[in-house]
C-alpha cells in the first residue's frame, strides 16, 4: 500500500486509464482533505499556545492534542482514499464508500461544544 503512495510508477497500472478530468478532480478532494488536515493542525498549534487556561484542568492541552492527532488521521485518511478511488475509476467499479466525512464533522461539532461549554463555565466563574 505505502509503496502506491509514494511510487505510483511501480505500481501496476490495472484497469483502463480514466478520463483525466476525473482524475483531476479525484486530487482536487485529496487537496481538499489535505487542507482540512492542516487546518486541525493549525488549530491545535494555536489552541496550545495562544488558548488561556481553562477552568476545567488540562482541557487546553486535550483540545490541542486531540486537534493535532485529528489532522494527522485526516492527513492520512486523505491519501488512502484518492489511491482507492484511483484505483476504482481503473478498475471500473464502484467508487468507496466512507463514512469518514460524515465522523469528522461530529467530532468538529462535539469539539466545538466542548469549547461553547468550557467558555461559559468560564464566563460563570
Amino acid at each position: 500500500m505505502l509503496d502506491q503512495w509514494f511510487n505510483p510508477q511501480k505500481t501496476p497500472m490495472a484497469g483502463e486509464k480514466p478520463d483525466y478530468r476525473f482524475s483531476l478532480a479525484n486530487e482536487r478532494t485529496f487537496l481538499a482533505w489535505i487542507r482540512t488536515a492542516l487546518a486541525l493542525v493549525a488549530g491545535g498549534l494555536a489552541c496550545a499556545q495562544f488558548l488561556p487556561p481553562l477552568p476545567i484542568a488540562h482541557l487546553r492541552e486535550i483540545i490541542a492534542v486531540t486537534l493535532l492527532l485529528l489532522g494527522g488521521v485526516v492527513a492520512i485518511r486523505a491519501v488512502d482514499h484518492w489511491a482507492r478511488t484511483e484505483k476504482a475509476m481503473r478498475m471500473g467499479t464502484d467508487l468507496p464508500k466512507s463514512r469518514f466525512p460524515a465522523i469528522l464533522a461530529l467530532l468538529v461539532a462535539l469539539g466545538a461544544a466542548l469549547l461553547v461549554l468550557a467558555v461559559l463555565i468560564k464566563a460563570l466563574t
